[in-house]
């Protein structure tokens, strides 16, 4: 069996992924401008990122567990055990899950904003971090083996922190435009 798990792994792959998708964003930044370019970037990196931390084991290696110990179903206990966040994160899980979410809401409007019609992609892409939330969650639930647990509260928690990133992509929007690279691209 393959060892693989820990914050380590999780680190390590959270880098490598920020090369590739730093140095895919500046090859598109000629292309797309580089606002648009880098927001993509950073976007594909967070939502790579989302799935380190969900779906690597936290603990290193998972063991064994016996049938009788797999969660057979998610769980829909709002707000239930929710245990402490780990070193990188302290606060607890729920604030680990909220604060994972932002930078993706945030970077999806800059990225939408650069064509006219993101006023519609926006919202939809907002849609599809719900259901990437949801796919974590079942994949969660699938893998059981990674010692994780799928939970309803995880996807409101997500969601918020999703909306909350599209608040704040609203206010970079407005201060870097990336509509006007649009603009800027097609008179070179």
């Amino acid at each position: 069996m393959v060892s693989f798990g820990g914050t380590g792994v999780m680190l390590l792959g959270a880098a490598l992924a920020a090369v590739v998708l730093g140095l895919l964003g500046l090859l598109a930044a000629r292309r797309t401008g580089p606002v648009t370019a880098y927001a993509a970037a950073g976007l594909v990196w967070s939502l790579v990122v989302i799935a380190l931390v969900t779906l690597v084991p936290a603990a290193g290696p998972p063991g064994y567990l016996m049938p009788e110990e797999v969660q057979t179903a998610c769980s829909f206990d709002y707000g239930g055990p929710a245990p402490d966040g780990f070193w990188i994160f302290s606060g607890g899980q729920r604030l680990l899950n909220t604060a994972l979410f932002v930078p993706s809401g945030a970077l999806l409007v800059v990225v939408a904003a650069r064509w006219r019609l993101g006023w519609l992609l926006a919202p939809l892409g907002l849609g599809l971090l719900a259901a990437y939330s949801v796919g974590v969650e079942a994949a969660q639930l699938v893998l059981a083996r990674i010692d994780r647990a799928c939970d309803v509260t995880d996807v409101v928690d997500n969601v918020t922190g999703a909306g909350i990133g599209f608040v704040v992509g609203l206010g970079l929007v407005v201060l870097l435009r990336p509509w006007r690279e649009r603009r800027d691209a097609v008179i070179a």
